[in-house]
């Protein structure tokens, strides 16, 4: 299965009258979920598609240096799950208002409060991140929430190269960039791994 498909489903609810749909995309890290939610963005320019990223919600370079996970930032118990887990809810029962959310902004390394939005015309959320699927690390309430999942299917050494250089881009060194994504991100892919089985169904990328 492609992206094409996810694409056909969002056109099929879109010609539906069901009032709001919530649809989960995860894949490990460098697997392409930023790829896929962009294509959607592009081909859905209309307020009744909304996209929100995981990533907003993770804890501050602060509050995880506190906690003595700094440096391995991006692991599934370094996001603030509750206020997350929180706005998927209101997003899927709330229907008449407007919802905020954060966004990160990995040149920052930091998330900016309310400038995600979601309208109240959006009948189709697409929620991207690591952990949707998760029952630990307080992130068991997401996967009730959605009514349609896909998982990322990509090569292995391809995920890995595009995550080196995606950490080159931001600042990394080569070594300091291989050292962290055969680090701690790839123990964060095995734990996503163990959360594909989850899914209805699968987006293949090259």
């Amino acid at each position: 299965m492609s992206i094409e498909l996810v694409i056909a489903q969002i056109q099929s609810i879109l010609q539906g009258d069901k009032p709001r749909t919530i649809i989960g995309i995860v894949g490990k890290p460098g697997a392409g979920k930023s790829t896929v939610v962009e294509k959607i963005q592009e081909l859905f320019a209309s307020q009744e598609v909304s996209v929100i990223p995981m990533d907003g919600y993770h804890l501050s370079n602060e509050e995880l240096t506190v906690l003595g996970r700094r440096d391995r930032k991006g692991a599934p118990d370094t996001f603030d799950t509750e206020p997350f887990t929180s706005l998927i809810s209101k997003v899927k029962t709330e229907l008449e208002i407007e919802h905020r959310f954060p966004i990160f902004h990995r040149e920052i390394e930091a998330s900016k409060e309310n400038e995600g939005l979601v309208p109240s015309s959006a009948r189709v959320i697409v929620i991207e991140g690591n952990y949707l699927f998760s029952e630990e690390h307080n992130w068991e309430g997401i996967f009730p929430l959605l009514d349609h999942t896909w998982f990322i299917e990509i090569d292995d050494e391809i995920r890995m190269s595009r995550l080196i250089a995606r950490h080159i881009k931001y600042g990394k060194t080569h070594d300091e960039a291989e050292a962290w994504s055969r680090g701690s991100d790839e123990a964060n892919a095995q734990f996503i791994g163990l959360t594909a089985h989850r899914a209805e169904n699968v987006i293949n990328l090259a």
